[in-house]
Parts: C-alpha cells; sequence; structure tokens
C-alpha cells in the first residue's frame, strides 16, 4: 500500500512567514502588502488562421501596501522636517518568505516610491488604515541570499 501524503507541502506560508522591510526598518504596522508584474505579449498572425509567432511589449510592474497610521507616523518620523512621505527617494522593498524547512526565500521589490498619502476614518473605527499610494519600476523573484 502506497504512502499517503495529506499535505506533499508540509507547513505553508502565511503572513506570519512574511518579513516586510522598508527603508532599512522591519515594518510591523502593515495590514497587506501586494506585488505582481506583467509583459504585454500576443500572438503574431501570417497566413492562415493560426499564429506564426509572438510578439511582446512593456514590462509593468505594480504595487501596494496597507499601513496603520501609526506606521506612516513613524515613517515621517525619520523624515526632516517639512518633507513628505512623497519626498523619500526611491528605495527596495525586500519581502522575504520562511518555509518549511526554514530556509528563506526572497524578493525585491525595486525603486519604490510614495505618490501620495491619506487617511480615512469611519465611526466605530478601532484601527485607522490606509493603502499606500506606491510605485515601483520592476521586480526581481526569488532571489538568493
Amino acid at each position: 500500500m502506497a504512502d499517503t501524503i495529506i499535505n506533499k507541502f508540509g507547513k505553508m506560508q502565511g503572513w506570519n512567514a512574511i518579513t516586510f522591510n522598508i527603508l532599512g526598518r522591519d515594518v510591523e504596522g502593515i495590514t497587506s502588502f501586494s506585488y505582481t508584474d506583467a509583459e504585454e505579449k500576443e500572438n503574431v498572425y501570417g497566413a492562415g488562421k493560426y499564429p506564426i509567432g509572438r510578439g511582446s511589449g512593456n514590462y509593468t510592474a505594480e504595487v501596494s501596501a496597507t499601513f496603520y497610521k501609526e506606521e506612516y507616523d513613524a515613517i515621517q518620523a525619520v523624515l526632516p522636517t517639512g518633507k513628505r512621505i512623497q519626498d523619500i527617494e526611491p528605495f527596495d522593498v525586500i519581502v522575504m518568505y520562511e518555509d518549511q524547512s526554514g530556509a528563506i526565500k526572497k524578493d525585491i521589490v525595486r525603486n519604490v516610491e510614495f505618490t501620495g498619502r491619506g487617511v480615512e476614518a469611519s465611526q466605530n473605527d478601532k484601527t485607522l488604515a490606509y493603502e499606500a499610494e506606491l510605485v515601483c519600476s520592476h521586480i526581481d523573484w526569488n532571489v538568493v541570499i
């Protein structure tokens, strides 16, 4: 009788396995983080009904994060007087994941900048969080540590 593996991946990676580092410090006041990239691709046609090749276009990368107001305030506090969060020079965001074996996987979101900042509050809110307006140039996936 063959061995049955209930979960072939073992312990799954989750939010508690992520370390989010910005400007040299691990960020704790973050509630969500997302990054994606894509490259335009399309079929190229010639004679007949099937593609004869494929063309590619621009690369795009997107990043988003939601921070508690206290985290925004902590980032703002290290800036010189009169500077806004949008004035921070482009920086890399290092995201590390620990897998079941204890190995660390690392992605780097490159040249991130804040493009805006705000506050949203509603009646009976227990915390104040706001999705950051961010821009990045590209993402390096599975970087060797």
